[in-house]
């Protein structure tokens, strides 16, 4: 254990020392028990220390979404050093060979223009989407491909033997019923070629068949052959599944694809929440253990002064509740904060009882939105732009549905080629007889009640309906985009002003208390200082967490990187494999 450690202190000062000039900002490190963190801004910085102190290293990793680009580093000495581009912020668990060892490094690079991406290590962002998503998007996708097939010709191989021993009811020749006993085996073979058409919703087929019947009373059988069969049946007035839906399916496929995107940006966000929630309660929890600490300090003082008669016993007995009311808090705020811990680790998909602690990036990307983009690029992108035009040709398929189910129903069917019979197969292709087969099929429905009339009208209101719902969703979603673009723009200078705010509640804090000390302030005055420290710190981490909230909604509902200025999009072939 002490060699390990030992070795990571040489690590540290390596970087430190000879490394420095190279870091973008200075690093921060922290060694606390068994663990060394490390918030370095280029990569090979740490590469060179990996590469030479030659240390085996196993890496886990999970990623989260906060700052773009980050890069996963997988070293080990007897292979090579791999990288992947991933975007967001990442936590990586670097467990060494020793368990007792643990690393956090939060490696961050902005890559430059024309660089290649590296190769790929699984993120946590794609194994949460996966878990529900990609099997939702395969099925959408299947879906899509049966929908494509429908348009394309199939080929079918089909048999129905029979045999059929009994005493059936036979009419005679004469015209005389007699029952007569049969005995007999049917055989047939099939192959049809069909082609359907989506125009009219009806399908053309090209077949051959060859039958052969056994008489067994009197061992005897025969064949009948169609050498070629050309057919076509169609409905007249019905219902043209194919037409409605060569229309409505490429759009749910569509829908589908940006669903999958959309999700691994909600992902994001639902990690942000988390995220954040864990990083107030940990502010909280600091906010509470420094506030005990200098209640504790300053009602230890007060009892000094108390007892040579400096202040009141009212002024002693207002410090001493509030070191009680402190105490308490912090109790609360850890409580708070293990809840939110066991929260994230959750859907991190750790399983150990792991102490985590976050830390909050001030450094935001600094760039703005344009309005008509942002809306332009939502129309163009957004899946719920897709599920309104799906929609809304849903509903006018239901109505073509219920039209022709209400009234006139026609089908026909035409078949013509060439047949034969003989004893023998040969025989049976020889001087074949030209045969047509027409069938018309009429229903018209002469007292129905108006239950045809009413299913159509009920079709017609419902398709009315969903075009209302249809432009009050379009025109919420715009109202939407515009308040979010918005808010984002201002959201860059509140983090700004939050920020700053902090840093002067934190120094007129520590003024307060030490002009208190002195005896040149009252406890009102440090209590005020107080409050509006707290209330700072957590309005600058909400702030933060207002301004990632924004930028992922954003991304989610526009498929865009307006950061890189770059679609977001997913090779799907990898998901169907």
């Amino acid at each position: 254990m002490l060699y390990i450690l030992h070795i990571f202190k040489i690590i540290i000062d390596f970087a430190q020392n000879l490394y420095s000039s190279a870091f973008h900002s200075s690093a921060f490190v922290r060694v606390s028990r068994t663990s060394v963190v490390i918030f370095p801004d280029k990569f090979y910085i740490l590469h060179e220390i990996f590469r030479r102190t030659s240390i085996s290293v196993r890496i886990q990793c999970l990623t989260f979404p906060l700052i773009r680009d980050t890069i996963c580093m997988n070293y080990d000495r007897n292979r090579k050093t791999t990288f992947r581009r991933i975007s967001d912020l990442q936590i990586q668990y670097f467990e060494r060979l020793n368990p007792e060892m643990e690393c956090i490094y939060l490696l961050e690079r902005r890559y430059q223009a024309g660089e290649d991406a590296p190769h790929s290590i699984p993120a946590l962002r794609d194994y949460l989407s996966g878990k529900y998503n990609i099997p939702m998007f395969r099925s959408a996708y299947w879906n899509y491909k049966y929908y494509r097939a429908n348009y394309l010709p199939t080929l079918n191989l089909t048999s129905d033997p029979n045999l059929n021993r009994a005493i059936n009811k036979i009419t005679m020749g004469d015209g005389s019923v007699k029952f007569v006993e049969q005995n007999l085996l049917n055989t047939d073979l099939t192959l049809n070629l069909s082609q359907n058409i989506p125009w009219t919703g009806g399908s053309l087929f090209l077949e051959t068949s060859a039958q052969r019947m056994d008489l067994f009373s009197e061992h005897k059988y025969s064949w009948q052959t169609s050498p070629i069969m050309i057919g076509y049946r169609q409905s007249l007035f019905g219902y043209n599944s194919l037409k409605w839906d060569k229309r409505i399916e490429p759009v749910r496929y569509q829908e589908a694809k940006k669903n999958y995107v959309e999700t691994l940006e909600l992902v994001s966000a639902n990690a942000i929440n988390k995220f954040f929630a864990l990083a107030t309660a940990q502010s909280n929890y600091d906010i509470a253990s420094f506030n005990y600490a200098n209640a504790d300090t300053l009602y230890r003082y007060a009892q000094g002064r108390y007892n040579i008669g400096t202040i009141t016993e009212n002024e002693m007995l207002q410090l001493e509740l509030n070191r009680l009311t402190e105490e308490t808090n912090r109790m609360n705020a850890r409580i708070e904060m293990d809840n939110c811990m066991q929260e994230l680790r959750s859907y991190l998909g750790i399983q150990e009882e792991r102490e985590i602690r976050v830390r909050v990036s001030s450094r935001i990307p600094n760039f703005s939105i344009n309005l008509n983009e942002a809306l332009a690029l939502a129309y163009e992108n957004s899946p719920d732009i897709q599920t309104m035009k799906r929609r809304k040709l849903e509903s006018e398929s239901a109505v073509a549905r219920a039209r022709a189910n209400a009234g006139l129903k026609a089908d026909i069917y035409l078949r013509f080629g060439l047949t034969q019979t003989a004893d023998k197969l040969p025989e049976a292709y020889r001087n074949l007889l030209d045969q047509q087969y027409v069938s018309l099929s009429i229903s018209l429905p002469i007292l129905d009640w108006g239950r045809g009339k009413g299913q159509v009208r009920v079709a017609r209101s419902n398709r009315d309906l969903v075009y209302t719902q249809v432009e009050q969703s379009r025109t919420d979603f715009e109202l939407n985009v515009r308040k979010l673009v918005k808010q984002f723009n201002l959201q860059t200078q509140r983090v700004r002003i939050a920020a700053r705010t902090d840093e002067t509640a934190q120094r007129r804090n520590e003024v307060a208390r030490k002009l208190y000390i002195l005896g040149k302030s009252t406890i009102l005055d440090l209590n005020a200082s107080i409050a509006e420290k707290d209330s700072a710190r957590r309005n600058y981490v909400s702030a933060l967490y207002n301004y990632w909230s924004l930028y992922y909604t954003l991304r989610s509902m526009t498929l865009y990187d307006f950061e890189r200025n770059m679609l977001l999009t997913e090779d799907y072939n990898l998901l169907i494999e």
